[in-house]
């Protein structure tokens, strides 16, 4: 094993620190502007979100299970039935395909029994937040 003498020891650390202390950091103000127009799209935005509840609409949930088949189903759906909003909704570890936004119970009966022709595991929910 090598030993290091105390002179080559100081001469290292003096080279170390003298390279090092002309070293500094950026120091830059950043000023961001930011479009008026931003505040109040986003104000609106939250009145929105703030007007819309999930808990007060039906959905159909016409498939339960793996990724794949949750994509086929989804693609098959807006097929055959164009006029009725779907999406894919992930519950660990399934997906699920729910199907339409429905104000109302009987609203959503109706849209269930023309579904229910086409696909076999239907279910009507109310989805909570």
């Amino acid at each position: 094993m090598r030993i290091i003498t105390a002179r080559k020891f100081i001469f290292s650390f003096l080279i170390l620190y003298v390279s090092t202390s002309y070293v500094s950091a950026q120091n830059q103000k950043i000023t961001i502007s930011q479009d008026p127009r931003f505040e109040q799209l986003l104000s609106e935005k939250r009145k929105i979100n703030a007007s819309l509840t999930v808990n007060d609409s039906y959905k159909i949930q016409i498939y339960n299970g793996g990724s794949e088949n949750a994509k086929k189903t989804l693609n098959d759906f807006k097929q055959n039935f164009s006029d009725i909003d779907a999406t894919i909704v992930f519950n660990t570890p399934n997906y699920k395909v729910w199907v339409g936004n429905f104000k109302s119970r009987i609203e959503a009966e109706r849209y269930l029994i023309d579904i229910k022709k086409k696909y076999n595991n239907v279910l009507l929910i109310k989805p909570s937040k």
